[in-house]
């Protein structure tokens, strides 16, 4: 009598594990590389600013919600205020602190920010407000 051998064909193993370590030692390697902030301590209590009256830069500026400019509260255009800058001593005509505000659409700040450049300024500084949430 013959017997008929049935190879059956083993499915090789998916390297799953090979995946997962590989997986825990990156997580390893950037939990240790990585620089972990200390949180701040409980009794420190950071200063408040927002009941504080805002001042503008000296020499900034003001662009309205319209888009008009004010420099040291007159009206100005950009044109004018480079030659009030050019006529001051100590004045750098390179360097600009604009002062939008918070209505001004993006639109007519960059409108501005490229009439500015093409009068000569080369560094614009937009002035915000900034914060930190509780």
């Amino acid at each position: 009598m013959r017997l008929n051998h049935f190879t059956v064909k083993r499915q090789k193993a998916e390297p799953t594990i090979a995946l997962i370590n590989i997986v825990f030692l990156m997580l390893i390697f950037f939990l240790v590389a990585a620089q972990i902030a200390p949180p701040l301590d409980g009794d420190v209590k950071l200063v408040s600013t927002q009941d504080l009256e805002s001042r503008d830069p000296p020499d900034a500026l003001i662009v309205l919600p319209d888009g008009l400019m004010t420099y040291r509260g007159a009206s100005i255009t950009p044109s004018q205020y480079f030659t009030i800058k050019q006529e001051s001593q100590n004045s750098d005509l390179e360097t600009i602190r604009l002062v939008p505000d918070r209505a001004l659409s993006a639109v007519k700040l960059i409108d501005i920010g490229n009439e500015l450049k093409t009068l000569g300024a080369q560094k614009i500084l937009v002035v915000t407000e900034r914060g930190i949430s509780e």
